[in-house]
């Protein structure tokens, strides 16, 4: 098979064409032919910072974690998935799980689930990573109907899907963003836009809840974020947050009661703990995807395998709207 290696990880890090023995499925696994394969932020990391990070795979190696394909062949004792079938995962790409960005694949059926049958293979691509992120954090800080929330960095990869969550389980929703492009894809996506630009938390805060905060805060920018994210939660409120690498005063959040909620959706597939239960979110996300409630927003720029290191220049520009996919 073909496929797009990283020979040697840093700074200029490269991607070069590779042949490779295509996998055959180990027990537990199904041999899955992508179709499409969505690049994420923790994938340029890993490209660029290589063994810094402990979950980086040794060299060479096959990145890319998002895809969506058709099962060719199935393992012994895997149940549920037929060859033929349409599958969509957040299943390779670290540690000694090899990646996407390849014609096929080896996949540990825990993390998969057939793909939305009103998506096409690219936009299912495009959300197992982000969605189970979006998911986790939402449901961690138990959010429901009738409560406001607010998604720091609403037109990002995980944030947009965030907004179209919580506003399926009935949230009253609210989002910052940063310029035009932002603001007018927060605001099509049904949530109330803030522009952290130009508006104070204090100003936003007092505006959308008369000042008594958000019920609910699901932070995708993280960092030096946090204390806005501190500042704008009501009292005894929660906080997703998925950027929390960092030292921080938690004085803010000691004294209004704050429950915080760190998530980290690579470690089912990092320590191979509960990965079932990607499996299940997946299969979750596909029903409210076949709803009409989640669609995931795609970059206008189209990827073959080889472009792939364009698409990850393309993401890491900041300029992308939305997911950035490479296409086999």
């Amino acid at each position: 098979m073909n496929a797009m290696l990283v020979n040697s990880y840093g700074p200029k890090a490269t991607f070069e064409p590779g042949t490779l023995q295509t996998p055959r499925p180990q027990p537990g696994q199904v041999l899955v032919k992508i179709a499409a394969s969505s690049v994420n932020t923790v994938d340029t990391m890993i490209r660029k910072m290589g063994t810094d990070l402990p979950f980086a795979p040794e060299t060479p190696a096959i990145l890319g974690m998002d895809f969506a394909g058709t099962v060719e062949a199935v393992g012994e004792g895997v149940a549920g998935f037929e060859i033929g079938d349409e599958l969509y995962g957040c299943a390779g790409g670290l540690g000694d799980l090899p990646g996407t960005l390849a014609e096929h694949i080896a996949v540990d059926a825990r993390l998969i689930a057939h793909k939305p049958k009103n998506l096409s293979m690219r936009e299912a691509a495009a959300i197992p990573l982000v969605g189970i992120t979006a998911y986790e954090g939402l449901t961690r800080a138990g959010v429901h109907r009738g409560q406001k929330v607010l998604v720091h960095g609403g037109s990002g990869g995980v944030g947009h899907i965030a907004v179209q969550l919580a506003k399926h389980f009935g949230a009253d929703v609210y989002s910052t963003g940063g310029g035009d492009a932002q603001l007018a894809l927060i605001e099509k996506l049904g949530a109330t836009p803030i522009n952290y630009k130009t508006e104070s938390v204090e100003q936003y805060v007092a505006e959308h809840t008369g000042g008594e905060g958000f019920d609910v805060v699901f932070d995708s920018v993280g960092g030096a974020n946090l204390a806005n994210s501190f500042e704008a939660t009501a009292l005894n409120g929660q906080i997703a947050t998925t950027v929390s690498m960092c030292e921080i005063d938690l004085s803010q959040a000691h004294f209004k009661g704050l429950s915080l909620h760190v998530v980290f959706m690579l470690i089912p597939m990092i320590h191979d703990v509960r990965r079932e239960v990607h499996g299940e979110i997946l299969r979750t996300l596909a029903v409210i995807a076949e709803s009409g409630a989640l669609a995931p927003v795609l970059d206008e720029n189209h990827y073959s395998l080889r472009e792939v290191g364009e698409a990850h220049a393309w993401l890491e520009s900041g300029r992308a709207i939305g997911k950035v996919v490479v296409e086999n």
